[in-house]
């Protein structure tokens, strides 16, 4: 399962404390950041379980950031 998350990051220290975190709590997601991205994209991937998107978003909040779900396009 793979969630894509806009976000308000814009520093790669932050996204490496952030990804740190991520990390840390959630052992089986592999995170990382597109910063190049008008977005800021974090993008989440987790094998064999399911991603608990408010439990990402609850995080960021608690460092200080935004995040919210990017919907699908078709």
């Amino acid at each position: 399962m793979v969630e894509v998350f806009k976000t308000n990051v814009r520093a790669r220290r932050h996204a490496r404390l952030i990804l740190d975190q991520i990390h840390q709590n959630f052992q089986d997601y592999h995170a990382n950041f597109d910063l190049e991205d008008c977005d800021n994209i974090l993008r989440v991937e987790c094998r064999g379980s399911f991603i608990q998107p408010s439990l990402l978003i609850q995080l960021l909040a608690a460092a200080g950031f935004r995040a919210e779900v990017l919907a699908d396009e078709v």
